[in-house]
């Protein structure tokens, strides 16, 4: 007992106490600012591996964004990244980062459908399929549950079987091969049940957008519930995103 006492006050605490206002240290990059600079926008968005930025007037999907910053690093003066992680939303066009503005990225409540907050709010268990991704969303999935996270203390954790699923996480671009197993996973969950998009291969395809090898004819079908930019998405950036769906509503 003394000596797990000793660890415990030499170490302090291994966990994030509020999860929804800890700073990021180091060099995360989170929300981009887009100023009224004057710049070239053809070589701007030229810029852009996965055609992220749109111009007349400048703007930034997230949703396609790989937040790899050469864009800010080419401008700098136009943009800028800062380290606010709370960008996941439940609004496609809430994704798109314009110019001039400096607003928050939040999810519309009136798009959150009632059973999410009547049935999940205070426990939500997820099965998360990797559709064909490189595994840094898996792992960052993975750190969610991890002791400096610790995702399990709001009743959000992830399950092995989709049976007993309230919902289904997606990572990856979702190739040809992974479509089938994708829905069959979600037909054997029961409803209600949500669907969230992890990362930006999810979201848009990402760097593999236009492979003939993908088959994204799922998200055309179903109505998604969340969507969480990142490339990888930060465990915050996930951990926020699902506390507001199921909480926002019935707040």
């Amino acid at each position: 007992m003394i000596y797990n006492l000793k660890i415990l006050f030499h170490q302090g605490k291994q966990y994030i106490p509020d999860v929804t206002n800890v700073e990021i240290p180091g060099i995360f990059r989170g929300r981009p600012i887009i100023s009224d600079e004057k710049v070239d926008e053809k070589a701007l968005a030229e810029v852009c591996p996965t055609r992220a930025i749109s111009v007349n007037p400048v703007q930034i999907d997230l949703g396609k964004c790989t937040f790899c910053r050469e864009c800010a690093l080419a401008f700098p003066d136009k943009i800028k990244f800062t380290k606010e992680y709370k960008i996941a939303t439940n609004n496609r066009e809430g994704l798109i980062i314009k110019e001039g503005e400096d607003t928050p990225v939040i999810l519309n409540p009136d798009l959150i459908r009632k059973e999410i907050s009547d049935y999940f709010s205070g426990s939500l268990k997820l099965r998360q399929v990797c559709a064909g991704g490189d595994g840094s969303c898996e792992l960052e999935l993975g750190a969610c549950g991890n002791v400096n996270f610790d995702m399990e203390r709001f009743g959000i954790e992830f399950v092995p079987s989709p049976r007993h699923a309230d919902g289904i996480v997606i990572t990856g671009p979702i190739t040809k091969n992974m479509a089938e197993p994708l829905q069959i996973c979600y037909d054997a969950m029961p409803e209600p049940k949500i669907i969230i998009l992890a990362g930006t291969d999810a979201i848009s395809g990402g760097i593999f957008a236009d492979s003939p090898a993908l088959d994204r004819s799922f998200l055309e079908t179903h109505k998604i519930d969340l969507y969480v930019p990142g490339n990888p998405m930060h465990p915050l950036t996930f951990i926020n995103g699902i506390l507001d769906l199921i909480r926002s509503r019935k707040q």
